[in-house]
């Protein structure tokens, strides 16, 4: 047998770097186009922004600029950030188009409506610290300014701090879809995080004081919403945990109908029977390969071991008997990973029929 050619072994990588960079190309060009757009806006968008901090200085004071280029450069920055967030949704888009093709179908259609609701959720968390955070914050600060101490903030300082505050809000918001992923993954469940509630608690006021500033205002403020997040997450995430298809009454789902108890046996019967058949042509395959083995080496009497790939297979089928659909699946990716041809067919064949 002849050795493959190691061009044809780089092409795929090549290929997906090519693909990289035209869409890294594309987000650029994007963020770019919308730049120019806001550009000519950019003095209005930066008093936009300021506005809350401005509402709340003494009367007779105002921002100043303590640096040459900042009256250029401080909103040149503002407008560029806005233009990374009005494209948003097409870089995510972007992103999407270039790891879709390695994802199974059930992968694809959990993670659409998660990158959406992500975006909104990062949204809605830089318009709560506009509206809400920042006129309490600026009106505590000001207010508690020494007397004879005339409050005249930099503007560049004051666009790096509301922007530190939008980037922390926007991320806080992202709590329940990392609670739904957690959960999803396996990694954990709705009631294990229930039970760590006291530790999340004591967690988020330890965060807000690392992402805000030293104020306990802002602290709170942070830390109350992230708390409010968890607690969605955690509600939310029990309808991504995969129920027992098989389960009898002293596991079923509280309010589940007899009839939904019964049908999905009855509903996963071919494909069942479909699995055996297709295990028993590989053990028939292997036994004819062990025998053919045995006439070419007669002087070996040792019979081989098991194989545990087949092993995995079996073991699939009795979790997915148990109705544990995440420990099927995370085996059958070791299949597909280390199989072979016959294999791999038939760990991708259960995979379609648990998409199914």
């Amino acid at each position: 047998m002849t050795a493959p050619d190691p061009v044809d072994q780089e092409q795929p990588f090549l290929s997906h770097l090519l693909e990289l960079r035209d869409r890294l190309l594309r987000s650029v060009v994007a963020v770019f186009l919308v730049f120019l757009a806001l550009f000519p806006f950019a003095n209005r968008i930066y008093v936009f922004v300021a506005t809350p901090l401005m509402r709340q200085l003494p009367e007779g004071t105002s921002m100043i600029a303590t640096e040459v280029a900042a009256p250029f450069l401080t909103p040149f920055k503002l407008t560029l950030v806005v233009a990374v967030f009005l494209a948003m949704p097409y870089l995510l888009y972007q992103i999407w188009g270039f790891v879709a093709p390695g994802l199974y179908r059930h992968e694809k259609r959990l993670i659409t409506p998660l990158v959406v609701s992500s975006a909104l959720l990062f949204y809605l968390g830089m318009a709560f610290a506009y509206f809400v955070v920042f006129p309490l914050v600026f009106a505590f600060l000001t207010s508690t300014a020494p007397e004879g101490v005339a409050v005249m903030t930099d503007m560049s300082r004051y666009l790096d701090f509301v922007l530190t505050l939008f980037f922390a809000f926007g991320a806080a918001f992202e709590i329940p879809i990392a609670t739904i992923l957690l959960v999803w993954m396996g990694v954990t469940t709705p009631q294990a995080m229930a039970r760590q509630r006291p530790y999340v608690i004591v967690g988020v006021f330890v965060v807000g004081m690392l992402l805000t500033p030293p104020d306990v205002i802002s602290q709170t403020l942070l830390a109350i919403p992230m708390w409010l997040l968890f607690e969605a997450g955690v509600q939310f995430s029990k309808f991504f945990v995969r129920e027992d298809p098989y389960a009898g009454p002293a596991t079923a789902t509280p309010g589940a109908t007899p009839a939904a108890a019964t049908a999905a046996p009855v509903h996963e019967a071919p494909a069942d029977a479909e699995l055996e058949a297709e295990l028993d042509a590989i053990e028939r395959a292997e036994g004819d390969s062990e025998e053919l083995d045995g006439y070419d080496d007669e002087d070996t009497d040792a019979e081989p071991g098991p194989d545990p790939l087949e092993a995995k297979l079996r073991q699939v089928q009795a979790l997915r008997e148990r109705g544990d659909e995440t420990g099927a699946r995370r085996l059958l990716y070791e299949v597909l990973a280390e199989g072979d041809a016959e294999q791999r067919r038939v760990a991708r064949n259960i995979l379609d029929q648990l998409d199914a």
